[in-house]
């Protein structure tokens, strides 16, 4: 749960609290996400209202969204010249943060990098919301423009839970400053086009944009998120999604407490008057998520932890107006609003294979929380490392086998045991109706803050997890042990046989 992507008239694939978009590839060799989100009503739940924001049939509330605002940075890019027929080093398809982290320490090391993205100075949508100790770990905390002390979660009406972890929103516009000052500091050159095909030789690669350029490299990173631009995938593709609706609003007033931001409240008093939807929400749950920059001030956001198939963005934004009333939370307008669907789980791509991979597109978001821009962000020096190590020494490697290298450095076996882990983890998830999630994560968060603090930021491996998974069962309600046991016997069956079968 740590990223937001705002859209008006189409869903992008991206969440507020936790992961990016990366954006700039039309290619889909795939063909995965033409029927991944097919789920919900066909017709379009929403309309075009005055001044062309958005209105919603089931609220006024959305009267209230502005047009879309693009803002770009205000710098000169040094362009790639295709005239000279250079072959750079790395292209980085995508200029979303983790194509830019690799793209910056690639480029540090000497090595030639292009970095190709349609829209190279926007600066990015999406409110990321990251714990403060991921950013401190990356020295990144002049990218944070707001930081709470803790968080708290509402398992119901009767349950707190205080988190005393500090959390932050990443300063977007600064993010990318820092990080497009370094890449043109270090020479990177900037191609504003969209790659639509790939051609592979022995020792290159031809990556052809929609405008006619070719760009030729000795390696490729595909950091276009979930569209899957170059990564090839071989198994059929079957994710829970976490699906959410947010916005940034001016309020008259809100009952949270600006020192902490609300990381989950999982409360549904705000549907008693609402049989119909209580009934739909204890069945598959929402919650509400919400950073209060102010009294006057606040993001709010209701999301779908993960469901399959996704729950409808129309049921979503019923929930939260109703939560709203109820919270007497009153709207005077809104700065943003955001829309976001996230794949989670589901296979990795094919490994190894030519094309590099970060990000979404690498199978990197955290199949049971929806997490993973400071994940994507910490994996960054690994890939950067290993093109480095592999492709500037003396005894370099190049196509297939540098490719082979930097997947492997990538996906270790632990890595890979990890997100087998982190998958079961989601399978139980899926199960849970509104009490069974209440349960789960009043056990989640009673453990001790190492077990919870590492699984939330993939700081732990299969060992330690095994202590993890132990701890919350004896954590757990008696009612939540005979559930997970019963929910949870086949997911567990099915990690155990993938573990068994991928090994080195």
């Amino acid at each position: 749960m740590d990223t937001l992507l705002k859209i008006h008239n189409k869903l992008e694939f991206l969440h507020p609290l936790h992961g990016f978009v990366e954006k700039g590839c039309s290619l889909s060799p795939s063909k995965p996400h033409n029927q991944e989100f097919r789920f919900g009503p066909k017709k379009p739940h929403l309309k075009l209202g005055k001044n062309g924001s958005l209105k919603a049939r089931s609220s006024a509330l959305l009267e209230l969204v502005p047009e879309t605002k693009k803002e770009n940075l205000d710098f000169e890019l040094p362009l790639y010249d295709p005239s000279k027929g250079l072959v750079v080093d790395l292209a980085v398809v995508g200029g979303g943060p983790a194509g830019l982290a690799v793209a910056q320490q690639v480029s540090e090391a000497g090595l030639s990098v292009c970095s190709i993205d349609p829209s190279p100075k926007l600066i990015w949508p999406n409110n990321y919301g990251v714990w403060v100790d991921e950013f401190e770990a990356m020295d990144l905390l002049d990218c944070l423009d707001t930081t709470w002390s803790g968080a708290v979660v509402f398992v119901d009406d009767h349950s707190t839970k205080n988190l005393d972890r500090p959390y932050g929103r990443v300063n977007r516009r600064q993010l990318k400053s820092k990080m497009m000052q370094k890449c043109i500091l270090n020479g990177v050159k900037f191609h504003q086009a969209k790659v639509i095909k790939v051609i592979h030789e022995e020792s290159k690669s031809l990556l052809i944009c929609n405008d006619g350029v070719t760009v030729q490299a000795a390696v490729v990173l595909d950091a276009t998120g979930f569209s899957r631009c170059l990564v090839q995938y071989d198994k059929p593709y079957n994710p829970g999604y976490q699906v959410a609706y947010g916005i940034l609003a001016e309020v008259e007033e809100h009952p949270f407490d600006v020192n902490k931001m609300v990381f989950m409240d999982w409360r549904d008093s705000h549907l008693n008057n609402n049989m119909e939807l209580k009934e739909r929400n204890s069945k598959i749950p929402t919650f509400l998520y919400a950073m209060p920059f102010s009294s006057k001030q606040i993001f709010l956001e209701e999301t779908s932890l993960v469901a399959r198939p996704g729950l409808p963005m129309e049921h979503i934004q019923e929930r939260m107006v109703a939560r709203l009333r109820h919270l007497g939370i009153k709207v005077k307008s809104i700065e943003e609003d955001e829309r976001c669907v996230i794949p989670m789980g589901g296979p990795l791509p094919v490994l190894p294979q030519r094309v590099v991979g970060i990000g979404g597109t690498a199978g990197m978001v955290h199949p049971s929380t929806g997490y993973m821009v400071a994940r994507t962000l910490a994996a960054a020096p690994i890939v950067a490392d290993s093109i480095v190590r592999y492709l500037g020494s003396e005894t370099s490697l190049s196509g297939n086998n540098l490719s082979a290298e930097v997947w492997r450095n990538l996906w270790p076996i632990e890595r890979r045991r990890q997100r087998e882990f982190f998958c079961f983890g989601m399978d139980i998830l899926l199960k849970l109706d509104l009490q069974g999630t209440r349960r789960f994560f009043d056990a989640f968060f009673d453990l001790e803050p190492h077990y919870w603090h590492g699984f939330l930021s993939s700081r732990l491996f299969l060992p330690e997890l095994i202590f993890f998974g132990l701890s919350l069962f004896s954590h757990a309600s008696n009612t939540s042990r005979i559930e997970i046991m019963a929910k949870g016997t086949p997911p567990l069956l099915r990690m155990i046989n993938n573990l068994v079968q991928d090994r080195e």
